[in-house]
């Protein structure tokens, strides 16, 4: 077997292994469903509930993407802002990073007192936990920019646009991508906790709903949901970065050779 199938085949592997372990920690411990659910348990779960799980995770993946899209706009904008010029560096980036040190479910109540239940509330914990990575990785890309590639756009009449267009946003797009593939999954985060203090609808009301009731398996399958649209999101990232920053993805070695060969 080739390493391309060994990977191809190792996350499923590795899934396998988790479910194993899950199933023998119910038996060996006697583990009661009211408190952690078989794997058999949790999919009969999904099919039963399967029209609220995809009626609710339909709700929770739009504000969920609706978070994220406004945390790219911004923090794209604002990490260009902060890694071009080292005075609003000095300026905003130790109050950004004060920002991002709140909890960010301490800020749900406010957010619900202000806006009210529903979805505002999950959009912007969406955005306040997804803004900060595409800020930093962002802001980073720009101020690695080597002073030589500064100096040949401006021998060549370049502007600071150009700059900008030019070097800057493709020399940082591995950088970006990095940064959507982890924004998106904490954009699922903020989503699920918003929902869960102070939603009236989504994945999490789901699972608030069920644990007040002790349907275990309800939950579990809501976090599956959870759990494979984040997947299904990173993909969709993973996929585009691969696409369009290929020249910065190092390729495997094939077995047996030889650096430098």
């Amino acid at each position: 077997m080739s390493p391309t199938a060994y990977e191809r085949i190792a996350p499923w592997i590795t899934a396998a292994l988790l479910v194993a372990l899950w199933w023998a920690v119910i038996v060996l411990f006697n583990v009661q469903h009211y408190v952690m659910p078989t794997p058999i348990e949790t999919i009969v779960a999904l099919f039963q509930y399967w029209r609220p799980l995809a009626t609710n995770g339909l709700f929770t993946l739009g504000t969920t993407v609706a978070g994220f899209l406004i945390a790219v706009v911004f923090g794209m904008a604002l990490g260009i802002l902060v890694g071009s010029s080292r005075l609003v560096y000095c300026a905003l980036y130790p109050i950004i990073v004060a920002f991002n040190s709140v909890p960010k479910a301490a800020l749900v109540p406010i957010l619900v007192v202000w806006f009210g239940l529903g979805t505002v509330p999950a959009i912007l914990t969406a955005f306040m936990l997804s803004f900060f990575p595409v800020v930093a990785n962002v802001a980073l890309a720009f101020s690695t920019i080597e002073p030589e590639l500064d100096d040949l756009m401006r021998s060549l009449g370049g502007s600071r646009r150009d700059m900008v267009m030019k070097i800057g946003i493709p020399r940082s797009l591995p950088y970006v991508f990095a940064s959507l593939k982890i924004a998106i999954t904490l954009s699922f985060v903020g989503s699920v906790i918003a929902e869960i203090i102070g939603g009236n609808s989504g994945i999490g009301n789901v699972m608030l709903v069920a644990s007040s009731n002790f349907n275990m398996p309800l939950v579990f399958a809501a976090l599956v949901v959870v759990g494979v649209m984040g997947i299904g999101m990173y993909a969709v990232f993973d996929f585009f970065e691969r696409r369009m920053t290929s020249w910065s993805v190092r390729a495997p070695n094939p077995a047996g050779s030889v650096r430098g060969a």
